[in-house]
């Protein structure tokens, strides 16, 4: 006789909820049909393995199968390594490993506190906004952006708001591209940064949207976009856009470092 207790309960509520984290990050990059042809395939393979216990057909499934591991990783990495980043970028996370961390490194709250930094951000943005010059500023994090910082211009300079309006001016030879923002200083200019495929973002919104959706979904960064049509300001972070913020709004994300 089977027995049903606590632990199958609790067994059966991790998997579905396993099962629905993945749709979620397969919805969001566009793999859930491949997604849906996976669990067809594994459901397929149960009934015919397990249930009907057909030998032959079930023989060759079982043997894709115990190749099918290596497959899904080739086939869904990008999701995967998405997978673990959403949750290496969880705050609770983050407190457990700074805690035996012994160089314990400021999160981009504490990194934007200071007046002299906050200030010359929403001041430029407010200007840009009111001319509407486009642009895109990523202030970085936890997780360093060498590797976007490599495909665009060195500044190294001082944070300032005439500076960050000078290279988003339109005939600048760096305005096209983003900012990247670490460690108290403009780090580089005409950043290449990934461009977010989510279907949920507006279609009056243009790449300078989607790119800051996609390094928002990437890394723990926030980005800042000023609209070079509307001069409307959106800003985004982990994973989720907001659109038509005013400089209050964008002062008071600054500060916090996070939604």
């Amino acid at each position: 006789m089977l027995e049903f207790g606590i632990k199958d309960l609790i067994d059966i509520l991790l998997v579905a909820i396993g099962l629905f984290y993945c749709y979620k990050v397969m919805k969001q990059s566009r793999s859930v049909n491949i997604f849906y042809g996976v669990l067809f395939f594994i459901s397929f393979w149960i009934v015919v393995s397990k249930v009907l216990e057909m030998k032959l057909v079930g023989g060759i499934l079982d043997k894709l199968v115990n190749v099918g591991a290596i497959a899904i990783i080739i086939l869904f990495q990008e999701e995967i390594r998405h997978f673990f980043f959403r949750v290496g970028t969880r705050q609770r996370v983050h407190r457990f490993v700074n805690f035996f961390r012994p160089d314990k490194k400021k999160d981009l709250s504490e990194f934007v506190h200071e007046r002299e930094t906050i200030f010359p951000i929403v001041m430029a943005c407010l200007n840009m906004s009111k001319q509407r010059v486009g642009a895109l500023i990523v202030l970085q994090n936890h997780l360093p952006l060498n590797d976007f910082v490599r495909t665009g211009e060195l500044v190294n300079a001082k944070i300032s708001q005439r500076l960050i309006e000078n290279i988003f001016f339109k005939n600048s030879p760096l305005h096209d591209g983003a900012m990247i923002i670490s460690n108290n200083k403009i780090t580089a200019a005409a950043c290449i940064l990934p461009i977010s495929h989510d279907l949920d973002i507006p279609k009056e919104f243009g790449l300078r949207h989607r790119a800051a959706k996609g390094i928002s979904q990437e890394t723990d960064a926030l980005a800042i976009v000023v609209s070079e049509e509307t001069g409307s300001i959106s800003a985004a972070y982990n994973d989720v856009l907001r659109a038509h913020i005013s400089a209050e709004e964008l002062e008071h994300l600054l500060m916090k470092g996070r939604f």
